[in-house]
């Protein structure tokens, strides 16, 4: 099962599994880790589950956000970065074991 930790904006890191076939946001919300809201439960229709992917798993994640998703990403409470991601179109895989991704401030 994929390891993913998340960094929040004090530093804190949660480590957690996550299965093949979940998303990032998924594995936050079930495993407990603060900073991921997740208001439209993955539909992507909200900003709230907002991470930065860290910058050596950027192309692996697959790239910048695609239209759709940074049209989402112009509400996000936070700075929008070049890394910024919604983390319910983050889906895990063999590939991803290891994914670290770094929250906003906030979600709102």
């Amino acid at each position: 099962m994929p390891k993913v930790t998340y960094i929040a904006h004090d530093g804190a890191r949660s480590t957690v599994d996550v299965p093949v076939g979940e998303n990032v946001m998924r594995g936050a919300l079930y495993n407990g880790v603060d900073g991921i809201a997740g208001e439209c439960g993955g539909a992507p229709s909200c900003a709230t589950c907002h991470v930065y992917v860290d910058d050596a798993w950027t192309d692996r994640v697959g790239g910048p956000a695609g239209a759709a998703e940074a049209e989402l990403l112009e509400a996000a409470a936070c700075e929008v970065k070049p890394s910024s991601r919604l983390s319910c179109q983050i889906v895990l895989s063999d590939a991803l074991d290891g994914l670290i991704v770094h929250l906003p401030e906030s979600q709102y």
